[in-house]
């Protein structure tokens, strides 16, 4: 179905959701605009699933997205400053897009784009990696891209997070289960002949949504509908244990990635006019109970936003206040049956 009627049926699920979270979260106030790397709503229109997030190398306080399905071929270039976005870019050479889910960028310089969703539950024999340089130049253009086919050794999966090493260059996969979810591996270099098969580390996460490479590459942060995690990164694919962080509730939570700079994490989420919230990055130490660092800006605090991702709370500590557990187990009841009756009816293009 058109994401128009997609979007039309489950608002009045995530109004139930967002509903929820006014009731059982701290009400944030609303912080001014106050520069790049700040929370933001994203003003264009035409994003109503942001589904993935990539702060510009190239071009300071900008971020990359793109909607998860029923789009075509486009990334979008929004400034944080404004919320708007400064540049189209529509690829080439890599056919019709199938579910869009994620986007990061390479030490090489590339945008690395997933188009690895499945909301089948895991039945494409195969899925797609588009890589494409990250333009010089901000304004609507079209770039070429090549595009890689990926399959899983141990048979289809749902991935709806992407995270290129910003060391190595290595491209990761996070398949997204309840329980059971894996982290795969790449092959060390990505070819565009034949399928890149991916393989699994040995690392296992649960429902994640996205997740991004701190920009040293010391530490991987998994997002998932109600929250993250960060662990530090073994160099193998092997995991340290979980530290769970401060972040925000924001309707269908599905974003997340590092400031340029390392010091923030960017949440984002789809919807239209949909929130973008900065969290700063927390100590280690500090994050096991959700406690947000000394003179960090508590989750949520944002511009407000509208239909769909608006409503945010918070997850932790962020400003000395705490969620009742009942109250986030109530919200997370409702996401969760929002979600499965949003699967059940999205399929295949």
């Amino acid at each position: 179905m058109s994401r128009r009627t997609r979007t039309a049926r489950r608002r009045p699920v995530a109004a139930a959701v967002l509903a929820a979270g006014a009731v059982l979260l701290p009400v944030v106030p609303a912080s001014a605009a106050s520069g790049a790397d700040q929370d933001f709503v994203i003003e264009d229109p035409r994003i109503t699933e942001s589904s993935g997030l990539a702060a510009s190398r190239k071009h300071p306080g900008v971020y990359w997205t793109h909607n998860d399905s029923d789009d075509g071929a486009y990334l979008y270039a929004v400034d944080s400053r404004t919320g708007k976005t400064v540049a189209t870019v529509t690829m080439t050479g890599v056919g019709e897009p199938r579910d869009v889910e994620a986007i990061s960028l390479g030490p090489d310089g590339n945008l690395y784009v997933g188009d690895t969703g499945d909301n089948l539950g895991g039945t494409w024999d195969h899925v797609w990696i588009y890589r494409l340089p990250e333009p010089a130049q901000l304004r609507d253009q079209t770039v070429a891209a090549t595009q890689f086919t990926v399959q899983y050794e141990d048979g289809p999966r749902d991935a709806e997070a992407l995270m290129v090493h910003p060391k190595t260059g290595r491209v990761y996969l996070a398949s997204k289960k309840q329980s059971g979810g894996r982290l795969y591996a790449s092959p060390e270099k990505l070819s565009a002949q034949g399928v890149n098969v991916f393989r699994p580390t040995g690392a296992d996460v649960d429902w994640v949504t996205d997740g991004a490479f701190s920009p040293d590459g010391s530490e991987l942060v998994l997002r998932s509908y109600l929250g993250a995690k960060a662990y530090d990164w073994k160099g193998d694919g092997s995991l340290g244990e979980p530290r769970r962080l401060s972040a925000p509730l924001l309707g269908q939570s599905e974003s997340v990635t590092y400031t340029a700079d390392g010091t923030g994490l960017m949440y984002g989420a789809e919807g239209t006019r949909s929130r973008v919230v900065r969290v700063d990055v927390e100590k280690r130490g500090e994050g096991g109970e959700g406690k947000a660092p000394e003179g960090a800006k508590p989750p949520g605090a944002g511009a407000g936003g509208a239909d769909g991702a608006g409503g945010g709370g918070e997850a932790g500590e962020g400003d000395g206040k705490s969620t009742s557990t009942a109250g986030l187990v109530v919200v997370g009841v409702v996401v969760l049956a929002w979600l499965g009756l949003r699967k059940g009816r999205r399929g295949a293009k």
